[in-house]
């Protein structure tokens, strides 16, 4: 596949503080509004320092490459994330760390999937994007794109990464891909972590949240997966549910795992059709994997009578997983293992930092 690529070197004479690969996915962030045709339309990067001219000023080299058709973060799949690690991948020796310019309504998404596609990475990869279009006057493009490039090039003082994992930069929060949310769609705040802490703020300074980061390890080999199983869904509890809805999708052909999205830690109906729809589904092997609908907070199936059921038949808690890593880690296990017993055992075990024990 052929890939648009410019190299920006910094204006300083001094030599280039490391190197940034940034990978233009699409999205809100690359829009400018075309005037004749009164509408807005991806930008060419080949004009990125005339948007961002700040970037000329940074003092290390940054490459941006660009997938061959930007897309709306909507039409994100997993075949897309594959393509992106495999970018990643290639480049992985050449490059000092990764940004990604991602559309923000899938964004969690694909962090999640890269943080399971990664294993040992000991780089940073750090997805941005914008709420407005870089060709308006008030969009928070630049400062994300800025910062995330500043963020990913940060180095400490024995020369390794600041960051060496899979993060979401916005709105002056850095925060671990796979622990974020996004919670708005008008404001400039968009992404959340409610279980998890920043691991940086950016403001006059950066601050980084170390014991929150994950450990740079020198020693370890650098892997990357490259399968995702899409048989999988969600099932998402509310009252009045029926049993055709549940039945419907428990009974999809050769479905392997359901992220069930219960209500505060974990509950959910205790309706006898629904107790027995859940058995059943384990029974033939179905693997149901419980998370809560809040925000905030974690499963604790067992604490209260309606989740009682759930922990004696069999369901797995997702612990204060998202939903966004809970669907993309049943992706990543069911390509990974085939047997039942380790798949329930990955699943509840965090992998790249998305739950807590």
């Amino acid at each position: 596949m052929t890939y648009s690529k410019i190299r920006i070197n910094p204006i300083s004479p001094e030599p280039a503080n490391g190197s940034v690969l940034v990978i233009y996915t699409g999205g809100t962030l690359g829009m400018i509004y075309e005037r004749k045709e009164n509408q807005l339309v991806p930008f060419d990067f080949q004009q990125i320092i005339e948007r961002v001219p700040e970037i000329s000023r940074l003092d290390f080299e940054i490459t941006f490459l660009s997938l061959p058709e930007p897309i709306d973060s909507s039409n994100m799949n997993p075949e897309i994330w594959i393509e992106l690690a495999e970018i990643i991948e290639t480049n992985y020796h050449e490059f000092d760390s990764f940004v990604i310019l991602h559309g923000t309504d899938t964004m969690a998404y694909t962090a999640s999937a890269l943080s399971y596609l990664f294993e040992n990475l000991n780089k940073p990869v750090i997805l941005t994007g914008a709420q407005l279009p870089i060709g308006v006057a008030r969009s928070d493009a630049r400062e994300n794109v800025i910062t995330a490039l500043e963020l990913a090039a940060a180095k400490n003082g024995l020369g390794h990464p600041m960051i060496s994992e899979v993060c979401i930069y916005f709105n002056s929060q850095l925060l671990r891909g796979n622990r974020s949310k996004k919670k708005e769609s008008s404001d400039f705040n968009a992404f959340h972590s409610e279980n998890y802490p920043p691991l940086a703020t950016a403001g006059v300074r950066i601050e980084y949240n170390l014991p929150y980061v994950k450990p740079f390890d020198a020693d370890s080999e650098f892997i990357v997966h490259k399968t995702l199983n899409t048989q999988v869904a969600f099932l998402k509890m509310f009252p009045g549910i029926t049993p055709r809805v549940v039945e419907a999708v428990f009974g999809i052909n050769d479905l392997k795992g359901v992220v069930l999205e219960t209500y505060g830690s974990g509950n959910a109906t205790t309706d006898i059709w629904f107790l027995s729809a859940i058995s059943k589904a384990i029974e033939r092997g179905l693997i149901i994997f419980n998370v809560s609908q809040c925000d905030g907070g974690r499963v604790t199936q067992g604490q209260y009578q309606t989740s009682k059921f759930l922990e004696q038949a069999g369901v797995i808690s997702g612990s204060d997983i998202t939903a966004e890593a809970a669907i993309t880690k049943l992706m990543y296990v069911f390509a990974k293992e085939t047997d039942k017993t380790k798949c329930i055992e990955m699943l509840g075990t965090p992998l790249r930092g998305e739950m807590s024990i």
